[in-house]
């Protein structure tokens, strides 16, 4: 039984709830107090996750506590279709490139909002703005992956890990102070990955809007 070590309010956590939920995996989740509670820093914890974060997935004896290598381990070991991951060299560079501004979005946008729902401590300004330059660049792109018929952060007909990335803090950026209304291919793509199959939502975020 795969368990999740989980925080309703991490953006990770809800990255990696979103894996489970489009690959349809039976787990158990163990809510973890992180706020106001700091149960990730007791020490109990800390022997699952060295660095007191939280999501923490237990797969038989492997537990991964960093949210990126959850996605990954997940893509790799449970989706045999292999569109989460596709094994192609040129997509998975593409990919990895991708998470990686995933990652910076949650180290910007992602810092934005936890400084002001939980007193985290960051210079806010400084974040909102290198948040607002990431979604400027992703914004861009994405337009321009519609102009050549594609949806999609990389070609393909499908969503990728890519995507599911940065989804959680361009989703919840705006709880940080970082306004979405300048990024339209943004808003447009984030209607569609919120139709894929098995789509979960989180205190924030919401299901697509009915077609039609």
């Amino acid at each position: 039984m795969l368990i999740l070590h989980d925080y309703e309010l991490s953006s990770e956590a809800y990255a990696a709830r979103l894996m489970l939920g489009f690959l349809g995996l039976a787990h158990e989740s163990r809510p973890v107090d992180v706020y106001p509670g700091a149960a990730n820093e007791a020490p109990a914890f800390r022997r699952l996750s060295p660095l007191g974060r939280v999501p923490v997935l237990e797969d038989g004896g492997l537990a991964l506590w960093d949210w990126q290598a959850i996605l990954i381990h997940l893509a790799a070991t449970y989706d045999e279709s292999r569109r989460w991951l596709p094994q192609n060299p040129a997509r998975a560079g593409a990919i990895a490139q991708w998470m990686a501004v995933g990652r910076e979005l949650e180290d910007s946008s992602g810092l934005a909002r936890r400084h002001l729902a939980m007193f985290v401590d960051a210079d806010l300004p400084l974040a909102q703005e290198r948040a607002h330059r990431l979604m400027r660049q992703m914004d861009e792109h994405l337009w321009f992956q519609e102009q050549a018929g594609q949806d999609w952060l990389i070609d393909g007909p499908h969503p990728t890990l890519a995507d599911l990335a940065p989804f959680p803090a361009v989703m919840l950026s705006e709880e940080g102070g970082v306004d979405r209304r300048d990024y339209p291919a943004i808003r447009r793509w984030s209607e569609r990955f919120r139709r894929t199959p098995g789509f979960v939502t989180m205190s924030g975020v919401f299901p697509a809007a009915p077609v039609g």
